[in-house]
């Protein structure tokens, strides 16, 4: 064990003896003299000493490789919530997410506190049906405590065949005790991109989740409702709620496809390399048409890169609450034994210079969380003038003792979707779409 703990401390010496030559192999004769920062070498006597520790006393002998793995997470956990070891099965799940499909119950979360915290359900999940919500804290896998365990371990514990089924304890704000909800387990396929026509030459796009063909997907999309629409796309709405972000690259994508030039975002580190720029190639697939875009507190990375992009630009309206404030970017890098670090290495800027970290993106038109209720007695219509006993005439008709209300369609719900079923089904979509028709009205009028 001596050998082994020399060996340890030889390695970590020679490790920082390495960079501080790299650093130095350029300097002058006249700046070798300057006083150079040393190694902790306290640090390191502590770390052998717990090393030793350890290996001697334990109530059970753990080997090398796990002591130095378990080290290697607490180096990366201490950093902030989103660095990470990726053992081989944790990288090929995250590659397996980027993908599209992937096992499990399909959410994106977090450590906040010792807690996992929902950033946001993914669409079509069994987590969105069985009602779990952004911002939920998962305080306890089936009998588990989650308080002081790994991301990683987390994850792993949610994952499983799929058919099977966990309980999450849930601690929601606005509640008075924690929930226990059940989830059972399922195979993943996210379809990044839906769309649909709202009303004529009005579109709607939903983007759930930012994977490898996000934008290659909603440029099909755009297609599809062009055709709809007879090449007569006069508005859209972008529906980036609870999207938890993805790949920068297809926030990019998406943001491009919307601008005719400027920044999209900036990306500013500590590393080589790590301050990047992407700026926006012509041209506008909507040429100019309004559009406004729908985010809330799920809304997170690479989703509020397009946001921010996008307002900066004055390209969209913004509507709906702020969002989650995830601005920082994570390189991926792969070790050889197939694991990897997920590593912090830069944050994301707006086009303006606002950093997107832990501020978000404040929308233009804040929505409050609301839900419109169906009336009680939907079938009774509303009294008028003319419905009054001996009403006045107007000189056209003479008064009549009350007249009759007009009988409506059979079909009258469906033919109102968009009108009193949208708005109780989802207001916030409704008020957007209001919106919406508003600017195309005032484009039409400026042209």
């Amino acid at each position: 064990m001596k050998q082994i703990l020399k060996n340890i401390f030889v390695l970590a010496l020679g490790l920082g003896l390495g960079i501080q030559l790299a650093s130095g192999g350029n300097e002058t004769a006249n700046a070798a003299s300057k006083p150079r920062a040393g190694l902790p070498l306290d640090e390191l006597r502590t770390f052998t000493e717990v090393f030793a520790k350890i290996k001697s006393d334990y109530v059970e002998e753990v080997g090398d490789a796990d002591l130095l793995e378990n080290a290697i997470r607490g180096m990366l956990s201490g950093l902030d919530p989103h660095s990470a070891y990726l053992d081989p099965d944790a990288y090929g799940g995250l590659q397996e997410g980027t993908s599209g499909e992937f096992g499990g119950l399909g959410i994106e979360v977090a450590i906040e506190d010792g807690f996992v915290k929902v950033i946001a359900p993914i669409d079509d999940t069994p987590a969105q049906q069985a009602g779990i919500k952004a911002g939920d804290l998962i305080v306890r896998l089936d009998d588990t405590p989650v308080k002081g365990m790994s991301l990683n371990d987390a994850v792993k514990m949610m994952r499983g065949k799929p058919g099977t089924a966990i309980q999450l304890t849930i601690v929601r704000e606005g509640e008075e005790k924690p929930l226990a909800i059940s989830v059972k387990r399922a195979v993943i396929k996210v379809q990044s991109v839906k769309s649909r026509t709202l009303e004529p030459q009005l579109g709607y796009v939903r983007i759930s989740h930012f994977q490898t063909r996000t934008g290659d997907d909603l440029s099909a999309a755009l297609d599809t409702l062009k055709r709809e629409n007879k090449y007569r796309l006069s508005g859209l709405i972008l529906d980036l709620r609870n999207n938890p972000g993805g790949i920068l690259g297809s926030a990019v994508a998406v943001a491009d496809v919307f601008m005719e030039k400027g920044l999209i975002v900036l990306t500013k580190g500590r590393g080589k390399g790590s301050e990047l720029s992407f700026d926006a190639k012509p041209k506008d697939a909507l040429n100019g048409a309004p559009m406004v875009v729908l985010v809330n507190g799920g809304s997170a990375s690479a989703s509020e890169i397009v946001a921010g992009a996008l307002q900066d630009a004055r390209r969209a309206v913004l509507m709906g609450s702020k969002t989650f404030g995830k601005g920082s970017v994570q390189t991926i890098l792969p070790m050889n034994n197939d694991a990897a670090l997920k590593l912090t290495t830069a944050l994301y800027y707006t086009p303006s210079g606002r950093s997107i970290q832990a501020e978000g993106i404040v929308p233009d038109i804040i929505l409050d969380r609301l839900k419109v209720a169906a009336a009680e007695n939907p079938g009774l219509d509303e009294i008028k003038e003319s419905n009054l006993t001996r009403h006045l005439s107007n000189g056209k008709q003479p008064p009549a003792e009350a007249a009759q209300p007009e009988a409506k369609p059979k079909d009258a719900k469906a033919n109102n979707e968009n009108g009193e079923t949208l708005a109780t089904s989802d207001y916030e979509l409704y008020e957007a779409l209001n919106l919406l028709k508003g600017l195309t009205l005032q484009r039409r009028a400026s042209n």
